[in-house]
Order: structure tokens, then sequence, then C-alpha cells
């Protein structure tokens, strides 16, 4: 035993691809072959302690699992469960992470979860308590991943940062969302950013987007550090941390900044799987660096020409509609976009697929007509009831439009705009915005007579996480729905829905006459966490 886990322990701190030659060089060892027989031979009169560290080692030297050596340590294992202490469970738990589901390994993993059942009151050690959560993992129930967490939260105060990041991984691999857990470990992470290792840093984001977890203050944390740090990492390695965050939804917008000038600076970088995520990571988050908007498109346009010839079709689609998105035409990649051959052949795809594509091809038609410059605001804008049902969620906002204006020919619901837009409420009132107009009376009118009000009750993931800052499309939206005349005015639908119905109608009342009013896009929303 002594031999095997001291040659894991000089073994595991090789780089990989010296793990690759030492490998092969211990196994073609001819005192290895005989170190493995006589394990074998003797892991029955093994005390426990050797067998579970020796089982451990094998595993992650690599010794395959159907072989004879481990599933015999396995059975064996599973014979001496219940003479285990808590350190022991705590070195078959994390081996039985590493291994694949076969007979004895599932037999192996039942009993241990039984014992665990029964041990937990005695383990008070986080460290334990967080590898067999990961032994545990997703197919455990419900009641034990309850009471592994309320074991965790018994110790949570004693938590090193170190515990606090493996604890975060364990719940990842039980697939369970523990908001005390994450919080806590948030917090610790939060007080020792700087001690992470790039690849923790990572995982962390992973995890929390695993797991659903939205913590605006452990994102802001790490956003900061990677912004303040910048200068030691690759730029490969902060295109990583943004394709995090873009996954979050969450705009780090220093770092974006930041890496926006580098972009500027020296675009050669830039190859074309990292400038597709860049250009999905700024679309996505509607982030545009000010003071050097159309320097930074141009920037990206061009690096997006120099790939033109070898781009697959649906990579060119992915990223037109990235710029669109922003404002900007790249009318070099849309005249290759739309050639019939690329045309016919993304369309060609069926499903899901052939419909997102489908969507996309629509938004890149509309902002070439919109984002024109040559485009005029209409002097009329058709447009069409789809219905006049509202949705169970809209129900109190026109409830609240009834009662604010006092009957329902004041407002329309459920529009149909060109360009397939769809706005909730359409209110239209006279030009200095003083007075509600019945719909009908304003069939005749100009737009220049009336302002026309869109109201959007839109979900909190239609913004960037921590703020109503709109994402990508819902910007997209909201400006083309400006281009066609409209005053857009953005409600958080949730926070509408948790208002009494008084306060839903002085809100309401405050968008439509208070010209001034803060609009609702500079609103801070606090996260849940």
């Amino acid at each position: 035993t002594n031999c095997l886990t001291t040659v894991w322990r000089l073994f595991k701190n090789l780089s990989e691809d010296q793990q690759r030659y030492e490998k092969q060089l211990i196994f073609e060892h001819p005192a290895f072959v005989k170190l493995c027989q006589q394990l074998l031979r003797d892991s029955r009169r093994m005390t426990r302690g050797d067998l579970v560290f020796s089982l451990h080692a094998v595993v992650n030297l690599g010794v395959p699992q159907n072989t004879l050596l481990v599933q015999t340590m396995v059975r064996v294992c599973q014979e001496k469960l219940n003479q285990l202490d808590n350190r022991c469970i705590s070195v078959l738990a994390t081996t039985l992470a590493g291994l694949d589901k076969d007979k004895n390994v599932s037999a192996l993993r039942a009993g241990l979860q039984l014992l665990v059942e029964q041990r937990l009151p005695s383990i008070r050690d986080i460290f334990i308590l967080q590898n067999l959560m990961k032994c545990m993992g997703e197919d455990a129930p419900v009641f034990l991943k309850k009471k592994l967490e309320i074991a965790v939260l018994k110790e949570i105060d004693h938590l090193t940062f170190q515990n606090a990041l493996r604890l975060f991984f364990a719940l990842v691999a039980m697939n369970y969302c523990s908001i005390p857990i994450l919080n806590a470990c948030s917090k610790k992470i939060q007080e020792n950013v700087q001690d992470a290792q790039f690849r923790q840093l990572i995982l962390i984001l992973e995890a929390c987007y695993n797991l659903q977890y939205r913590n605006v203050k452990l994102f802001s944390a790490l956003a900061d550090y990677v912004n303040s740090t910048a200068c030691l990492w690759d730029k490969r390695q902060i295109i990583l941390f943004l394709s995090a965050f873009e996954t979050l939804g969450f705009q780090p917008s220093e770092l974006m900044g930041f890496f926006a000038e580098k972009v500027i600076e020296d675009p050669e970088f830039l190859n074309l799987k990292n400038l597709l995520i860049v250009l999905r990571a700024y679309s996505r988050l509607n982030y545009v660096p000010r003071g050097q908007k159309h320097l930074f498109f141009e920037t990206l346009h061009s690096c997006l020409n120099k790939y033109l010839p070898q781009i697959p079709n649906t990579e060119l689609l992915k990223a037109v509609y990235a710029l669109c998105i922003l404002g900007y035409l790249p009318h070099r990649a849309i005249d290759e976009l739309l050639q019939k051959d690329s045309r016919d052949e993304l369309l060609l795809s069926d499903g899901l697929y052939k419909e997102q594509k489908e969507m996309m091809l629509r938004c890149v038609k509309a902002c070439m007509e919109l984002d024109s410059p040559s485009f005029t605001k209409p002097a009329f804008v058709l447009t069409e009831n789809l219905s006049s049902l509202v949705s169970l969620n809209l129900r109190k906002a026109r409830e609240a439009l009834i009662e604010l204006l006092g009957d329902e020919n004041m407002f329309r619901q459920n529009v149909q705009l060109p360009y397939k837009y769809h706005i909730d409420f359409e209110i239209v009132m006279d030009s200095e915005r003083k007075k509600v107009l019945p719909i009908a009376a304003t069939d005749d009118h100009t737009d220049s007579s009336v302002q026309r009000l869109a109201f959007l009750f839109v979900p909190l993931a239609a913004f960037c996480v921590g703020t109503t800052h709109p994402q990508g499309k819902l910007g997209m939206k909201k400006r083309h729905l400006n281009k066609l005349g409209y005053h857009v005015i953005l409600v958080l639908n949730k926070k509408f829905q948790e208002m009494t119905n008084e306060d839903a109608v002085e809100f309401l009342k405050g968008k439509i006459y208070s010209e001034n009013a803060l609009p609702f896009s500079e609103v801070t929303v606090q996260d849940n966490n």
C-alpha cells in the first residue's frame, strides 16, 4: 500500500504528457506486475485502510476497471464495508466517484449509501462530507441529499476556501442546488478570489450555470478580479471568461471594455473559433464599447471578412446575426450569406435548427431595412390585433389599464407589427404626452401628431443578470420599435405581478404620463440570493 500510494502521489503531480509517458513505464515494469499480483492474493487479508488506499491508488494510476484486480478489490470492499471508519469511507467515496457503473460498483455504491445514512450524524468533517456528496451523485434520493446538506450546514462556520470550491463542485455532481451552502461558499470565494487558479474560476462559473445559481455579488467579484489582473491573463483565457459570463447572462462591462480595446489594438490573435465566441458574447450581452463603437465593429467585420472563403454557412449566419443584433451591418458578409446557394443550404436542415436559422435570417433581413441609414420612420405602421384574448400573466396589466384609462377602447392589446414584432399593449397619446387618445380615433392621425407607447412585459431572463439592461434580442427589438415610431416601455413581468392592484395602477400611470420618468432599464434588480 505504501508503495502504491507513493507512486500515485508522485504521478499526480506530473504534467499530462509526463503522466502518459510514466504510466507506460509503470505498467511495463516487472515489479508493478508482481505488486498487482500480490495485491490480488492478499486483498482479503489487508486492513481496511490499506484496502481502500490501495484501491484508490490503483484506480487513479489507470488500471482498467474491468480487470480482475479492480473488480476483486471492489468486492472485498463490499464485504468489509461495515468495518470502515469515516476516513476510509471518504477515500472509498472519492474512488467510486471516478468509476463507471457496473454490477460490482453499483452494489458497493448502494451499500455505501446505506452506511452513509447511518453514519451521517457522526461525520463532522466537511472534506469527508463533500467526498460523499460527489460519490452519491445525482442518483442519490432527495432525502439523502437533504441530510447531506443539513450535515454540511452544521459545519459551515469552519469552511475554508478550498473546501468552498470542493463543495461547489460536489453540489454539481449531486445536481442539487442548495442556496444556503452556495451562498456560504460564494462568500468564502469572494474573500479569497485572489487564491483561485484560472481553471477553478472557470469551473465556478460553469457550476453556477449547471445549478442555475445566480449570485450577482459573486459574478461581480470574479469579473472585477479578472479585470484588475487582466494584464496577467492570456487573451484566450479572457475569451473563455467572456464565454462563461455570456452563458450565465451576466455582463462584465469593464472587462468587456478592456477586451474590446485589445481587439482593436491587435485583432490578429482572433482565429475563427474565438471570433465567433466574441461575437456571441458581445451580442447576447448587448455590450457596445463607449467611444470606440464603430472602430470595434469595423475590426470584427474585417476579421470576419478574412474568414469568408472558409467559414461554414451556419457559422456565417451566426456571425452576421450577432453583428446585426448590435446594430451593425457587415455588408460583404451579408452578401455572401444571402447568395442563393448559401441560403438554400442553410434551410435544408430539419426541426428546431431549421426554425432557429429561419428566425436568424428573418432578423438579419429586418436589420438590413430598419438599421439602414436610408430608413425613415413611416407615416403609418400597419398593425394587426392577433386576438382579444390576453394570456394569463397579462390579465393583471389589462385590468390595471382598464381601471386607469376607464375603457378597454383606450388601448390595443396583443398587437402584431411588421417584421413579425409583437407588443403586449399599445397606447396612443397626444404629441405633448398629456392625454391618452381612443385607439379608434387615432387611426386617421399621422404618427407625427401622436405619440405611440409600446408596453412589453418581459421575463427576468431577457435582461443581463442583476440589471434591467436588455440582452441582445430584446435590445434589438426595442431599437427597431423606436425606428417604427414607438416609445418602448419595458416592464419586468415578475416584479409587476408581485405588486398590489393599487400599486400596479400607479406604476402604469407613472410610465404613461410622466415623460421624464426614470427609464425602467436604469432600475437595478436585486437577485434573490
